[in-house]
């Protein structure tokens, strides 16, 4: 059978009265998430300890990064339109309880995640560019470290926030929202049913 992650942690708080069970095996993921980021700070700063080049390699990689950042504000105001009109939508929907209460509020924390990893990858490529081309003058093997190492950094910053946010919103729903009280007697906040009196797993 197909549960949704509320059912799984409806199951997890039917198996104890006084708290949800979080499985020892469920932490492999938030540790990761850390591992990811802490190994992205980590290539990041071996990138950025990479030389330049000469003054005018660097100033054509300011005028690149002045670009790239123009670029981005611009596609944040875009992106943020048409992220507040989805988030009005889905808020409509939960007041509605057509939608689940919690599903604006998820949007949003991904939104925001989503958003960091755009600003740290377009800053970590446009710091990268004038790099890659002097650790290509030095040698190809120095090239491709630079360029593999300040790529990596966008692949470990979106899984690590991504998963992340994820861990943040299961212990969440597990410890705080799909407790034993709440779902035997209903949870009510902001004038919306979180949780409806005698929630069950089916």
């Amino acid at each position: 059978m197909d549960l949704g992650l509320n059912s799984w942690v409806c199951l997890l708080a039917q198996a104890d009265d006084s708290a949800v069970i979080i499985p020892a095996i469920w932490w492999i993921a938030p540790v990761s998430s850390v591992l990811a980021l802490g190994f992205a700070v980590f290539f990041y700063r071996k990138m950025m300890e990479s030389s330049e080049g000469n003054d005018t390699m660097k100033e054509i990689a300011q005028h690149v990064r002045e670009g790239a950042m123009a670029y981005l504000r611009r596609q944040y105001v875009v992106v943020t339109v048409v992220f507040l009109v989805l988030l009005a939508i889905l808020a409509m929907l939960a007041k509605a309880e057509i939608q689940n209460p919690f599903v604006p509020i998820a949007f949003l924390s991904g939104g925001f995640f989503s958003g960091l990893c755009g600003f740290i990858g377009m800053r970590t490529a446009t710091n990268a560019s004038a790099r890659t081309a002097q650790g290509c003058s030095e040698g190809l093997n120095r090239g491709l470290q630079v360029a593999f190492r300040s790529g990596a950094v966008m692949g470990l910053v979106v899984v690590g926030f991504g998963l992340l946010d994820i861990c943040i919103w299961y212990w969440i729903l597990a410890k705080v929202v799909y407790t034993s009280e709440h779902m035997a007697n209903g949870w009510e906040m902001w004038g919306l049913t979180l949780v409806p009196a005698g929630t069950s797993a089916v």
